[in-house]
C-alpha cells in the first residue's frame, strides 16, 4: 500500500471558512475502510460546500429539488473506488444537532456513508437504511482519532 499522503483521497472545500482537519488520519482511516469491503482507490475527491451549492448539484444533475447532506458520483469499475463525494457542511451541523452528536462525528459518518455508497451499499428502502446506519457505524468503530 502507498504511503497514506500518496494515496488518492482529496479533500476540497468550496467554503473559505471550512478547514478538513486530520487529513492524514482521514485517509488511513477511510483506506481501512475500503480494504475491509476488498475496494482499492484509483481516485476519490470530497468537495465541503455549502447548502445552496449542493442544492444546485442536486438540482442539475438528480432533478432534485431538496436539500441533502451528501451526492456521491461513483465512477467506479470493479473493485476500485473512483468518485466524487459532495458534503453541504450546513447539512452536517443541522444534523449534528439534530442527532446530538459532535459536528466531527456526524462530518466522518457522511465521509463514510459516501465511501460505502462507492462499495455497493445503498440506501433505498428502509431496510437498506438500516443496513447502511450499521455499517455506518461499524465504520465509525475502526477511527482511531
Amino acid at each position: 500500500m502507498p504511503s497514506v499522503s500518496k494515496i488518492p483521497i482529496h479533500f476540497f472545500s468550496e467554503l473559505p471558512s471550512f478547514q478538513l482537519k486530520d487529513r492524514i488520519k482521514l485517509r488511513a482511516w477511510l483506506t481501512h475502510v475500503a480494504v475491509n469491503q476488498h475496494y482499492t482507490f484509483v481516485n476519490l475527491n470530497y468537495v465541503f460546500c455549502s447548502d445552496d451549492y449542493l442544492l444546485e448539484i442536486n438540482q442539475h444533475y438528480l432533478n432534485h429539488d431538496t436539500l441533502t447532506d451528501i451526492i456521491t458520483f461513483d465512477y467506479c469499475i470493479g473493485k476500485t473506488i473512483n468518485g466524487e463525494i459532495y458534503i453541504s457542511v450546513e447539512r452536517v451541523k443541522e444534523n449534528a444537532k439534530e442527532r446530538s452528536v459532535s459536528f466531527k462525528d456526524e462530518l466522518h459518518r457522511v465521509m463514510v456513508h459516501g465511501i460505502l455508497h462507492l462499495t455497493g451499499f445503498k440506501d433505498k428502502t428502509k431496510e437498506q437504511q438500516t443496513n447502511m446506519r450499521a455499517q455506518e457505524d461499524l465504520c465509525l468503530n475502526l477511527r482511531s482519532f
